[in-house]
Formats: structure tokens, C-alpha cells, sequence
């Protein structure tokens, strides 16, 4: 049981009413119960537990395995975060994925794999799409905005507005055995513009509508 998960979720949350300027917005999207991908932008280093404090479910974060190095690594590890490889086919991540999935938990990911620093959503990997086609489970997208201006503890004091968007869950688009590489593309690529639609434009990055049937696309593929 990763112990420092309640201990920091309630820090983080102290932390972000005193502050910071922050809003949560859509809680009622997130399923009380049940396998849930949660699939968010990534702007800065406090984005996972800035993602526990605003969200009401225990989340196990999938993390590049460089941040599991001493010292920060059992820190990490007892958060209930588990290591991934970036850029190669980590099948152990997997596994920890799909069974924790399989148990009825929530996996939280970052598709971009990397911090943006507010220059907008770059093209996200497949990881997302691979873990929801084996594992059938829901995707909620989330849309972080104003994380980027807390680049360090001095930032703190100017108090930033940072606004928590949660979308409505939906699952991947259903097809027969394996998804092909066109098909991983073009369910990242939908993960990636329901992210996008969370957010404001000049966070949109490479993913900014450019047309009124984004929304339509979107709208198909939502749970209930």
C-alpha cells in the first residue's frame, strides 16, 4: 500500500488553496468506481499530485523509470507510482497497467511523456491507446492550464491560476484483434484532441481545433 499517497494528496491540496488560484472543474465526470485511464497534458512538475488533489480517486501514476533513482525514488515508489521505459516496449509496465486495471484502479498518464512547459500539447505516444484497446477500460481527459508558471518554490508567492478541466470519460472506438500502426495513430491522435478541447488555445499546441467537426468526432465516442 503506497502510505504517502494520502499524506501528500492532503499536503498538495493545503498547499494549492493557500497558495494558488485553483479550480477544478467537471468532478462529476470522474466514475466513483470501476477501471479508469486518466490521460492528462503535462506542464510541470507538480502535475501528478496537482491530478491526486483534484481528483477523487487514488490514482498510481505510470513514471519514466530515470525518476525512480536515489533519492527521489522511494519517495516515488511509496506515492504508488510504478517506472515505465520510455521509447522502447516496456512489457512489465504493461502488465502493472492492465492488472491494475483489472482490479478496478485508475492509471494516471501523461501521452506527451514529457513536460511542455506551456508551449502547447506535442504530438502524444501510443502508450494510452495500446493500455485502453487491451484493457477496454474508459479514458477521462483532463486539460491542465496555469501549472506551467510554477517552475519553482519562489513561484509560489505570486499565487498562479491554475484551472483542473475533467472531460467526459469515453472508450476507444472498437475493432477487431490488434490495432495496426494507422489505427494506434488515429486513436492517439483522438486521445490527444479530446485533451485539447479542455484546454485554451494557446495550450492546444499542434492539436488546435481547425475545424467544426472536432467536436462532432469527440462527441461520438463518449461514455453514456
Amino acid at each position: 500500500m503506497p502510505f504517502l499517497y494520502p499524506i501528500c494528496t492532503t499536503m498538495m491540496k493545503e498547499a494549492l488553496l493557500l497558495l494558488s488560484q485553483w479550480h477544478v472543474k467537471g468532478q462529476d465526470n470522474v466514475p466513483s468506481q470501476g477501471p479508469l485511464i486518466i490521460a492528462a497534458n503535462h506542464l510541470s512538475f507538480i502535475d501528478p499530485p496537482l491530478l491526486a488533489a483534484s481528483i477523487p480517486r487514488r490514482i498510481a501514476f505510470m513514471t519514466k523509470e530515470e525518476a525512480f533513482a536515489p533519492p527521489g525514488g522511494f519517495f516515488i515508489r511509496n506515492y504508488g507510482a510504478f517506472p515505465v521505459r520510455r521509447g522502447r516496449w516496456d512489457r512489465n509496465a504493461l502488465r502493472q497497467a492492465n492488472q491494475l486495471l483489472k482490479e478496478g484502479g485508475a492509471l494516471g498518464m501523461f501521452p506527451e511523456g514529457t513536460r511542455s512547459w506551456g508551449r502547447g500539447l506535442q504530438r502524444g505516444y501510443s502508450g494510452v491507446a495500446i493500455i485502453a484497446s487491451r484493457s477496454g477500460a474508459p479514458i477521462l481527459p483532463v486539460g491542465i492550464a496555469g501549472s506551467e508558471r510554477v517552475k519553482g518554490l519562489a513561484d509560489v508567492f505570486s499565487r498562479p491560476a491554475i484551472t483542473v478541466r475533467l472531460g467526459r470519460p469515453f472508450f476507444l472506438p472498437q475493432t477487431n484483434g490488434q490495432r495496426n500502426n494507422y489505427q494506434l495513430s488515429f486513436a492517439t491522435d483522438l486521445i490527444m484532441k479530446h485533451i485539447a478541447s479542455l484546454l485554451p488555445s494557446y495550450l492546444q499546441g499542434i492539436y488546435q481545433e481547425q475545424d467544426s467537426g472536432t467536436k462532432k468526432e469527440l462527441e461520438l465516442v463518449e461514455v453514456g
